[in-house]
């Protein structure tokens, strides 16, 4: 009998893709498509729900026929998908009212403002914090924007939800409205305690429950794809967010585990176990998964520029070659330079959360020049890393044990100078990843769960793919000494 396969479709900000891997966690085939964003105004970002089925149809068909298998050696499909972007539909044509609203959307800025006096509230029933970024005020933002809207959802004839869900409707010809707990806690409609959506949020953020999908586990019964997706139908059997994607690739699936993705920003998961942490130091909480009726959490820590500082580096500097050759540039920095760079070029994320802080250079001297300040960009994500590590600390100490290893994984992890940065400015063990696609694997590891090909959470878990431990070599006394300099110019950047 062959070996049962899992199709995972990894929906993000930028791509679609398709990857079907063996049992073992190994990927057999890979499919692409780019995703346009459109900018319609100053704070503004859309994409075409419409482009993202149609590119979520098409890598799908790609990698089942590159990998040389069939669809009937499929048994399951797993979903991931960038997160609290939403898209509003017409119940009965299935076309959206509007354009989708991208998590990185700051239109509703001004509606949040107005329910800051609910925050403690808001935060103590989902977890977030009032910000534009999450998935309430952008639903809300379309039925008071479209001519209509509102009154056809108080009717029933639109339905709402995140990327995940759309897709779910999409490749089920409309026979499923649903979404999982991961994503549906990253929308500040959803209530961590009951896991349901919670009525008060529902009111407060003027969002009608009937327009929202149902909330089912993560690795849970999706239905199954319509005949002409595949040639057959397929079980979707896995649902989670792009970040708790990471997590489950990761093998993290226990309190103290934690992962950071390293793309354009970072976003850093500290796995809680059935333990919901509530943050003082203005940390989100988060479902890591739900399985089996159970949830377990997750701290999260989100840095907005990482990657993006090396980029800039790029781009703002004239450095030709790509990412390696601004890191060949750092590499040959005069050691002890002194150089902070904080990229506060959209504002400082966690644990700050000052969207009007903006970027500084810091410590030039006479003989610092442009390897010192790639240096010094490089140095930034580690440094912020560490702000993040330290709020968690101080808000899950018994989670972060001092054995805790931080597992990274993205385009900076690519890079072992990078990871063993990182491991010395944050005096923690890094564990660096061979395999990149750990939010995709994640997304079929769960589907695995929930069609049988996996036993057990933690027998899913063990086909995480491999790496290397790397652990701090430099003195503490430098390491305290950079983090103080980083503290002192980030009290200089904040608005």
């Amino acid at each position: 009998m062959a070996e049962p396969l899992l199709l995972a479709l990894d929906q993000g900000t930028t791509s679609t893709r398709a990857i079907l891997f063996n049992r073992s966690g190994q990927p057999l085939a890979t499919a692409s498509r780019p995703l346009r964003q459109s900018y319609p105004a100053s704070g503004w970002v859309e994409h075409d729900a419409e482009e993202i089925f149609a590119a979520c149809v098409e890598v799908l068909r790609e990698a089942v026929q590159t990998s040389g298998h069939g669809p009937g050696e499929v048994a399951a499909v797993g979903i991931t998908n960038q997160r609290e972007t939403v898209v509003v539909w017409d119940r009965s044509s299935g076309h959206p009212i509007h354009p989708a609203i991208v998590w990185q959307d700051r239109r509703t800025a001004e509606i949040c403002e107005g329910h800051k006096d609910a925050e403690a509230e808001v935060s103590r029933i989902t977890g977030l914090l009032i910000d534009p970024y999450f998935s309430a005020t952008k639903i809300a933002w379309i039925l008071d924007h479209v001519d209509g809207a509102r009154g056809r959802a108080g009717r029933g004839e639109l339905l709402a939800g995140t990327i995940d869900s759309w897709v779910i409707w999409k490749l089920t010809g409309g026979a499923v409205h649903a979404t999982d707990a991961t994503n549906a806690s990253r929308t500040l409609l959803f209530d961590l305690v009951r896991q349901a959506w919670s009525p008060r949020m529902l009111e407060l953020f003027g969002v009608p429950g009937r327009v929202l999908p149902e909330v089912r586990d993560t690795a849970g019964d999706y239905g199954e794809t319509t005949p002409d997706v595949l040639g057959r139908p397929v079980r979707i059997s896995g649902v989670v967010g792009d970040q708790q994607g990471a997590l489950m690739g990761q093998g993290c699936i226990a309190a103290g585990q934690m992962k950071a993705t390293y793309g354009t920003g970072c976003f850093l998961l500290l796995h809680t176990g059935q333990t919901r942490p509530v943050s003082h130091a203005r940390l989100l909480t988060t479902v890591a998964a739900r399985v089996g009726g159970k949830a377990t959490y997750a701290l999260e820590g989100s840095i907005f520029v990482a990657g993006a500082a090396i980029q800039w580096i790029e781009q703002a500097m004239g450095v030709q070659g790509g990412p390696q050759a601004v890191e060949a540039l750092a590499r040959a920095a005069r050691e002890g330079h002194g150089v902070v760079l904080v990229p506060a070029f959209t504002g400082l994320g966690a644990p700050w959360w000052d969207a009007d802080a903006r970027g500084g250079l810091f410590g030039l001297t006479r003989d610092a020049g442009l390897a010192e300040i790639a240096h010094a960009a490089f140095d930034a994500s580690a440094l912020q890393t560490r702000d993040l590590l330290e709020a968690m600390r101080a808000d899950a100490p018994e989670a972060m044990g001092p054995q805790a290893e931080l597992r990274i994984d993205g385009g900076m992890a690519r890079s072992a100078w990078f990871a063993q940065r990182l491991a010395d400015l944050t005096g923690q063990g890094v564990y660096r990843v061979t395999y990149q696609e750990t939010t995709a694997l994640g997304a079929a590891l769960f589907a695995g769960l929930q069609a049988g090909v996996y036993g057990s959470l933690e027998e899913a878990a063990a086909a995480r793919p491999k790496g290397e431990s790397l652990a701090p070599r430099l003195d503490a006394h430098v390491r305290e000494g950079a983090y103080a300099r980083w503290l002192d110019a980030v009290a200089r950047v904040r608005s």
